[in-house]
């Protein structure tokens, strides 16, 4: 199963300015698109990049599995760019998945787990109602990622009479978008986007029992 991975290198992850630079976003965000790609192969299946420019393979972080891998270059909007790619399915593909590239937590056990859901929609929902991950197995099925997402997902999936499954996890439903994601990075993180922010001098801090980030 091919598995599109959607990434920007355009001014990504605004949010998380401050804490940090547009350099600084850049590298990180390329970090978290390596951990998910990772996780994506050790599950066993091919990532595709869906890119909305093309990669530049001499930044900071572009190593060689990334540097190799398929990709597509479109510059409309997401929910444009990944339609056209689930124009696949029937024709090409049997089924085809969509696994965001700020999903810094993924693990091939976590993804494995969505893959396996039945239905002729199988979603890994985000904390604040977005989709996070998804696989499409009819052709019917199109996204639309405005708004809360997931509740319009199901809707839509619904209107055309498709099944659709779900994945509670807690690793898939944490998309680093707001400076406070990072601590979950710090905390559950396992690859190179958190390796990235301890390098930068970050870590966790507990003030008043909350846990927040602070920078050295």
């Amino acid at each position: 199963m091919r598995v599109l991975v959607p990434y920007t290198a355009q001014n990504p992850k605004s949010r998380l300015d401050p804490p940090l630079s547009l350099t600084e976003r850049q590298s990180f965000s390329l970090a978290m698109l390596c951990d998910v790609v990772d996780a994506i192969c050790d599950a066993g299946h091919t990532p595709e990049l869906l890119l909305s420019t093309p990669l530049d393979e001499d930044a900071d972080g572009v190593d060689d599995r990334l540097a190799d891998l398929p990709r597509t270059v479109d510059d409309r909007s997401l929910t444009a760019a990944v339609n056209a790619g689930l124009d696949r399915i029937g024709r090409e593909e049997p089924e085809l998945a969509v696994v965001m590239a700020d999903l810094a937590l993924a693990t091939p056990t976590a993804l494995q787990r969505l893959f396996a859901v039945g239905g002729d929609v199988a979603i890994a929902p985000g904390r604040g109602g977005g989709t996070n991950a998804l696989v499409v197995r009819d052709p019917a099925f199109g996204v639309d990622y405005h708004g809360a997402s997931y509740r319009d997902h199901r809707r839509l999936a619904e209107t055309a009479g498709l099944a659709v499954g779900t994945v509670d996890s807690m690793r898939l439903a944490t998309d680093v978008d707001e400076p406070t994601d990072l601590a979950e990075v710090l905390l559950h993180g396992r690859g190179r986007a958190a390796e990235w922010l301890r390098d930068a001098g970050f870590a966790v801090a507990v003030d008043g029992g909350r846990v927040g980030i602070d920078r050295s």
